[in-house]
């Protein structure tokens, strides 16, 4: 969930480069940084606690044409400088940073100190690095000991390491990796867009793949240690610079970039969706699988598998779905659907089901990713770069896929892809006009004051609704609750009292009378219900006024939820598009 990033070339300020490229990288974890160049006078570190400063920082760094970087989210050892990356070896020969984690450093390390190492930090990446200097001992070259020391870490782990004599080492397994070409430049890095400013083409790394940078790029494979040539060739990149292009964060710019991307998905060409669609339906069991928002997102794609293509689709979060391992057969179908396509949590899941031989489909919004590697269908996003952390126009973009599948299946491909292009012009003029955001932020200051907010919806609506929750946690930092409307007089009802919160998402189909009825109940015991919809209710305390675009009315509803946690975040003075201690690529379990 960290990021990493080198630059080996022409340019002797290879400090500014990499901190560029961090910089890049951030949305990946920003709890501290770190940055190591070498040189003729050896190995120069600088670490940072905190989000990646600006090129002031390394104007102390000497001249060098090579060095690594590192912006991390903690998983073993606390928000340090010490555990900040990159890490030394004990005699300073190399410097290495890591992405991942590894699952069994403690018996490492264990090891470890009884052969008389120190450690200076709490971080399993420090292990990785004496476990290389234990390995060096018995090997010829540092090659071969980051070889066979790799090979001894569990778990997914992707590392990349700087030595004295100017060599770039870099290995993976999971978490991604990609090289960068530029005449004699090369960088690496967890992902193209950190490089795409300077870079013109770039080679994703394989999964077990070694990468040496010694003047040129030689790749080894892991298991056996031969080297190998490229399985493809480097491809141009085709994009470069994100801006906020006049916004003042990219959640916003990002919110209203949906549009654009649901009216590409409406000109989709139908044969993939067809392939698929049969393949669904001849499966035995279908399941859709993601985490967090994208959970949601796999959640929604399978209601409307279930209600329009009469598909009987199970939901699964990837961090409880190893409880139907067992139950995976040949004859299914899994449906993964993943931002970055290196969730950790759902691949473990994928592992799982191909040893079951299941047929696997994945939609992601990052191409090469290793979860598309493992697919037997594979769709991607195309919603472009999203730098905020949290997922906005992805999220729809996942949510529009399983919508127009779901009318493949039925046989409606031309219906879906126009109910899209209706649903891309009426969010575009929801967004556009200005007395909508009026209205989102004075709800936003009613909700500044409350610590707890509720959310109900049914149907079509209740995944949006949970979706909702998702982004109000994450921007307002405020505890939120997002249940199914018939749930409430269960056990929800015990907090309904004067002066709370309840969002109710409302569209015109067979449960507006349910949710009109749920509104009933919390009002008449003090709660002020904001509702979403398409028509005014005198039982309204606070009306969102959205358009009825019937099928997809799930999609318009998602917006103003959206929005609202944008301008509730941006009151309270939060961070907005890196929100405290979560991160937008979770590689670690």
């Amino acid at each position: 969930m960290c990021g990493i990033f080198s630059y080996i070339g022409s340019n002797d300020n290879a400090a500014s480069i990499i901190v560029e490229g961090l910089k890049r990288l951030d949305y990946r974890g920003y709890d501290s940084w770190g940055v190591a160049v070498s040189n003729s006078h050896g190995i120069f570190t600088e670490k940072r606690v905190g989000k990646i400063g600006e090129l002031q920082n390394v104007k102390n760094f000497p001249k060098s044409f090579i060095g690594i970087g590192h912006t991390r989210w903690a998983t073993t050892g606390a928000v340090t400088q010490p555990n900040a990356h990159p890490h030394f070896a004990t005699d300073k020969s190399f410097a290495l940073a890591q992405n991942g984690i590894v699952e069994n450093y403690e018996a490492l390390k264990k090891d470890l100190i009884q052969k008389g190492y120190t450690f200076k930090s709490e971080t399993d990446t420090e292990v990785i690095v004496y476990v290389i200097e234990e390995e060096l001992k018995k090997k010829k070259t540092l090659q071969k000991a980051i070889l066979s020391a790799f090979k001894k870490l569990k778990g997914r782990n992707t590392i990349i390491l700087v030595t004295k004599d100017k060599e770039v080492y870099a290995a993976r397994n999971g978490s991604p990796l990609v090289v960068g070409f530029n005449g004699d430049d090369i960088y690496l890095s967890s992902d193209t867009l950190s490089f795409a400013k300077f870079a013109k083409k770039m080679l994703v790394i394989e999964n077990g793949q070694m990468v040496q940078v010694n003047g040129k790029v030689r790749l080894f494979d892991i298991k056996n240690g031969k080297e190998r040539a490229y399985k493809k060739e480097p491809v141009t990149i085709t994009s470069s610079e994100v801006s906020k292009d006049g916004f003042d964060h990219f959640m916003i710019k990002e919110i209203f970039e949906t549009p654009g991307v649901l009216e590409k998905i409406s000109r989709s060409e139908e044969k993939p969706y067809l392939t698929l669609a049969q393949a669904i339906k001849k499966a035995k069991h279908v399941y859709t699988i993601g985490s967090g928002s994208t959970g949601i997102a796999a959640a929604q794609v399978a209601f409307y598998l279930r209600s329009i293509g009469k598909i009987q689709a199970v939901s699964l979060i990837g961090a409880d779905a190893v409880e139907y391992a067992h139950l995976f057969t040949k004859d299914d179908l899994l449906i993964a659907l993943s931002q970055s396509g290196e969730t950790a949590d759902v691949l473990e899941v994928l592992e799982l089901a191909k040893e079951q031989g299941i047929t696997i489909a994945s939609h992601v919004n990052m191409p090469g990713s290793i979860m598309t590697r493992m697919s037997d269908y594979k769709y991607l996003s195309e919603a472009g770069p999203e730098i905020c952390v949290m997922a906005t126009k992805t999220f729809s973009a996942q949510v529009a896929w399983g919508y127009l599948l779901a009318k493949t299946i039925r046989g409606e491909f031309a219906s879906g892809t126009k109910q899209i292009a209706i649903l891309a012009q009426t969010i575009q003029a929801y967004l556009t006009d200005k007395k909508n955001h009026a209205a989102l932020q004075k709800i936003a200051e009613i909700l500044v004051k409350k610590d707890d907010i509720f959310l109900l919806g049914k149907y079509q609506t209740y995944n949006i609704m949970r979706e909702g929750m998702v982004k109000i946690v994450e921007a307002a930092y405020k505890h939120g609750h997002a249940l199914p409307s018939g749930d409430l007089k269960h056990y929800v009802i015990t907090l309904m009292e004067p002066g709370v919160p309840v969002i109710v998402g409302i569209a015109n189909d067979k449960t507006k009378t349910d949710l009109l009825t749920a509104i009933s109940e919390v009002r008449l015991r003090g709660a002020e219900v904001i509702a979403i919809a398409a028509e005014k209710n005198p039982a309204f305390d606070s009306f969102i006024p959205v358009f009825d675009t019937q099928e997809t009315m799930a999609m318009m509803i998602l917006i103003p939820l959206q929005l609202l946690a944008y301008y509730l975040a941006k009151k309270l003075g939060n961070s907005i598009d890196k929100p405290r201690n979560i991160a937008k690529s979770v590689t670690v379990k």
